[in-house]
């Protein structure tokens, strides 16, 4: 099982630069960063986190493809992802430049984590209609997977129409994707057609959601043992790490908080201390 550390990067949190390096240098597997463009003032959506006011960090987050780009500059080994890229808000041909030029410079280590979104206002403003996001999300990355993987790339969908292309840089590997979200019979029919792994955040209900997700799986004519299973944002302790082995999860992604290097580096080192 890998183990890898999750932050919200800003511009008062550690640089991303100084905590890829400190994460790589504890042994970590990966570092993922999350992305919001902007947070529009109203509050059509409450805070996912069930807070009345939503934190500070969500905000103030750095865009994650530069910081990750300054985290493979100082790196040679850790796994660089998003957690997650809400792909609906992007666009499709742009973004599969970014990430495709990502993994080439860093020598394949991208990780594509991909949301829905939440925030019913930030989408909009995106000119999203936040019902469809899914639906988009869907087709964004499947037009993306067509650019990273063939020569002449093309894909014709109800929203995203590319005809036959030529895009370069193409990633050093296969990127993975991996689908963030609620275990549901939605989200696990979408696991199962395009995507390589499940983040579920925090992992409760884990074991419970396992069986649906092998069914939709294997409905899909797809190995469930091939998948990743990623709990994301964890807090856990030995005996959690022990019992997601078990489960025969992939990998475990543990939170930091926002902060400078006074707070995340203690919170760093209790990590590295349950690997040890």
């Amino acid at each position: 099982m890998r183990h890898g550390v999750t932050m919200f990067a800003t511009d008062l949190s550690m640089p991303p630069a100084e905590l890829a390096r400190e994460v790589e240098a504890r042994g970590f597997d990966s570092l993922y960063l999350p992305e919001h463009t902007h947070i529009p003032t109203s509050r059509t959506t409450p805070p996912p986190t069930g807070d009345a006011e939503l934190a500070e960090e969500y905000k103030r987050t750095l865009d994650p493809f530069v910081a990750l780009a300054q985290a493979a500059a100082v790196t040679t080994r850790i796994e660089l992802g998003t957690g997650v890229c809400l792909v609906a808000q992007r666009e499709p041909i742009v973004t599969a430049k970014q990430v495709a030029t990502l993994d080439h410079l860093c020598g394949g280590r991208v990780v594509l984590g991909v949301g829905f979104g939440w925030n019913q206002d930030e989408a909009e403003h995106h000119g999203l209609v936040f019902s469809d996001r899914r639906a988009v999300a869907r087709e964004h990355t499947l037009a993306m997977r067509a650019l990273w993987e063939h020569d002449v790339a093309s894909y014709d969908g109800e929203r995203v129409r590319l005809a036959p292309s030529w895009a370069w840089p193409k990633p050093r590997r296969r990127v993975p994707v991996l689908l963030g979200g609620g275990a549901g019979p939605r989200l696990f029919a979408h696991l199962a057609e395009w995507a390589d792994g499940w983040m579920p955040i925090g992992g409760a209900g884990l074991a419970a959601a396992l069986p649906d997700l092998r069914r939709a799986m294997e409905a899909r004519g797809r190995d469930p043992s091939t998948l990743r299973l990623v709990p994301f944002g964890t807090l856990p302790d030995a005996g959690k790490l022990a019992y997601y082995r078990e489960l025969g999860v992939t990998e475990v992604v543990f939170r930091v908080p926002s902060a400078g290097r006074d707070e995340v580096l203690p919170a760093l080192d209790q990590w590295a201390r349950l690997l040890r």
